[in-house]
């Protein structure tokens, strides 16, 4: 979970807060009035996504949280950040530079970090085993989300 002051979340998810019309982080850190917001921009009757799955797992971006079934996925927020950000461009080259800005933002941050918490994402989404094919690296570019995703919708 990420801490309340942090600022990586900020800016981090606009396109699919956009694409799945849902403020991520005002969610996560305050569950009590982000209903209330949604709504306004929404309207009562207007669906808001509340998960989107691909394999055995389902992605709750309102609570910032990964699961295998029911059980939640230890991982990292910045692995997760990544996991958002290339589902956001699902089929899209996403770059390294892409997303290092995103999930550093006004920081240098060696590259060796994004390596680091995309393998950590990749083993725990066991990606090229068990039949899971999620995450492709295109050598020296950038990373692209490759899996078949579904988003699932509720009304309020």
């Amino acid at each position: 979970m990420r801490a309340s002051g942090s600022t990586a979340a900020s800016g981090h998810l606009t396109q699919f807060q956009l694409e799945l019309g849902l403020d991520v982080r005002r969610t996560v850190q305050r569950p009590d009035t982000a209903r209330t917001s949604l709504e306004k921009r929404t309207g009562p009757r207007a669906t808001a996504p509340t998960e989107v799955s691909f394999g055995r797992f389902r992605l709750l971006p309102a609570h910032f949280l990964l699961l295998e079934g029911d059980k939640p996925v230890p991982l990292g927020s910045r692995a997760l950040e990544i996991l958002i950000i290339l589902l956001e461009r699902r089929g899209e080259l996403v770059t390294k530079q892409d997303l290092t800005a995103r999930v550093w933002p006004n920081v240098f941050v060696d590259p060796s970090n994004l390596t680091t918490h995309v393998c950590a994402l990749r083993r725990a989404l066991r990606d090229g085993r068990e039949g899971n094919r999620f995450i492709i690296n295109i050598k020296g570019r950038g990373y692209r989300f490759v899996g078949s995703v579904g988003i699932s919708e509720r009304e309020n």
